[in-house]
């Protein structure tokens, strides 16, 4: 497995086909593009298959958040969304906040994080 910090050939071409594996949706090519942009993106390759992908959005000093960690259904329980994780410890100048699918919160445990402040949402009005 292969794990590239703040991976700079991660593009809207790779990661749509990848996340619509994991949370099929119609992705605008562009708009993912941006967004990914403007993130940390930490990836994990199994040759140059895309298998896992985790993303922080930071100010760099007061604030940081993993917007997703994905990890394609057949490489997981293997290690690679913990090695994600550690590597977004590691490389990020800031605390992590971030929010949890229902389900997977011993996942998150298990791999040393703190349950924190209730979290709550607003949706945009389109």
């Amino acid at each position: 497995m292969e794990y590239k910090i703040n991976d700079k050939e991660l593009n809207a071409s790779k990661f749509i086909p990848f996340v619509n594996r994991i949370w099929p949706g119609d992705y605008d090519p562009d708009k993912t593009q941006t967004a990914l942009s403007k993130t940390l993106n930490i990836t994990a390759y199994d040759d140059r298959k895309l298998v896992g992908c985790l993303r922080v959005l930071t100010d760099g000093y007061y604030f940081g958040t993993i917007t997703e960690l994905l990890v394609l259904p057949e490489y997981q329980k293997q290690g690679i969304g913990s090695n994600l994780l550690q590597l977004a410890r590691d490389n990020t100048p800031t605390m992590l906040y971030f929010g949890a699918q229902p389900g997977v919160e011993a996942f998150y445990e298990k791999n040393g994080c703190q349950k924190g402040l209730q979290s709550y949402t607003i949706k945009a009005d389109t």
